[in-house]
């Protein structure tokens, strides 16, 4: 099966929490990981697409015959 895409989901969440749209706007993680507003970081947005990814490897039967690639 597809490696385990737990630790990017930890790396998502705390990177999400020390944001401003957390922090400052006293808004949920779920409301701004979805968002792609400036208060939002680059490096966010860069695991969020990691994790997407993770999870579509997970879910693609070609990719969970071969696994998935290294990241």
């Amino acid at each position: 099966m597809a490696k385990s895409c737990k630790g990017l989901a930890e790396e998502l969440v705390k990177c999400l929490s020390e944001s401003m749209c957390v922090k400052d706007e006293k808004r949920s993680i779920r409301d701004c990981a979805g968002e792609k507003s400036p208060c939002i970081p680059s490096e966010c947005v860069g695991l969020r697409e990691t994790y997407f990814n993770c999870k579509r490897g997970q879910v693609d039967m070609r990719a969970r015959i071969r696994g998935n690639k290294g990241y």
